[in-house]
């Protein structure tokens, strides 16, 4: 491979490097940070859902679903990674 070919090629070399370092990488931070906020999650936590409901964990199961209680005795089954954010955090218990 002879120099002129490099420098062809160096181009595309430099915009892939920009876009993983401004595209990609903040993607990856952004998952990595929802997924511990989503195993983090437990019951009486206050979580809003991607698709708007605010509501208040009452189960946390096993299988990628929470329990959310929407209003006095309403409860909808909800998968984790569907919580968009968590509003108030319950203290462990000592």
């Amino acid at each position: 491979m002879d120099a002129g070919a490099l420098g062809q090629f160096l181009p595309l070399i430099l915009i892939f490097a920009i876009m993983y370092m401004l595209l990609i990488r903040p993607q990856q931070k952004k998952m990595k940070e929802h997924k511990s906020m989503v195993d983090a999650l437990r019951r009486g936590d206050q979580v809003i859902t991607q698709g708007g409901l605010i509501g208040k964990v009452a189960k946390v199961k096993e299988d990628g679903e929470i329990e959310v209680e929407i209003a006095e005795g309403v409860k909808v089954r909800v998968i984790k990674a569907t919580i968009a954010q968590v509003l108030n955090k319950t203290e462990p218990a000592a």
